[in-house]
């Protein structure tokens, strides 16, 4: 009899089912116990945005008084339409950085287990999508663009909105997990 587990419990587990009454519970857990994989390797990437929502509200306090020292001049003297494009600029620049907040919501999550890489992809408003990798074959392409992962023929490109020095660090970081990953260690009783 051979256990799926590390420590060997579920052998032991099998055994006292046997010798009690109570043998499909003592199934179950053994079951339950062998589908849960060890994970070796867990991220969330996300956008980075270097304004805060603070600095953002600054910047923006900031642009209006700088059009209202420029702009009411030009309204006084009879130049009015340049008030209303300055308005439009402080709108644009608004709507722009509150559209940067919104993608910056997006959410990529990695999970490296014994059987399977899991990409779990949320979007800013909240759709998620969700990829599974054959975990030994695994092989990870870097290039200045982009991050493949290709398994068994399956492609799919991870942490588009990374830089390529964050993207690079995330395929080392994947490639050591995936490593360690294959190349398991066994504990034995006699090692101790």
């Amino acid at each position: 009899i051979y256990s799926s587990s590390v420590s060997g419990s579920g052998i032991a587990c099998l055994r006292r089912a046997k010798n009690s009454g109570i043998r499909a519970g003592f199934i179950r857990a053994i079951w339950l116990h062998s589908m849960t994989d060890a994970v070796h390797f867990s991220t969330t990437l996300s956008p980075h945005r270097s304004l805060s929502p603070e600095g953002f509200k600054w910047l923006i306090r900031g642009v209006l008084a700088a059009n209202v020292v420029v702009g009411l001049p030009m309204y006084l003297l009879g130049a009015w339409p340049v008030a209303g494009f300055m308005g439009i600029d402080v709108w644009l620049l608004w709507f722009f950085f509150q559209r940067s907040y919104l993608d910056a919501r997006r959410r990529e999550t990695l999970t490296l287990t014994d059987r399977e890489l899991i990409v779990e992809r949320r979007s800013p408003d909240g759709e998620r999508e969700e990829h599974r990798l054959d975990a030994y074959w695994l092989r990870f392409d870097v290039s200045e663009e982009r991050l493949v992962i290709v398994s068994r023929g399956n492609r799919i490109v991870v942490g588009r909105f990374l830089s390529p020095e964050e993207r690079g660090q995330l395929a080392e970081e994947l490639k050591a997990a995936h490593a360690r990953m294959r190349t398991p260690r066994h504990e034995h009783r006699w090692d101790n």
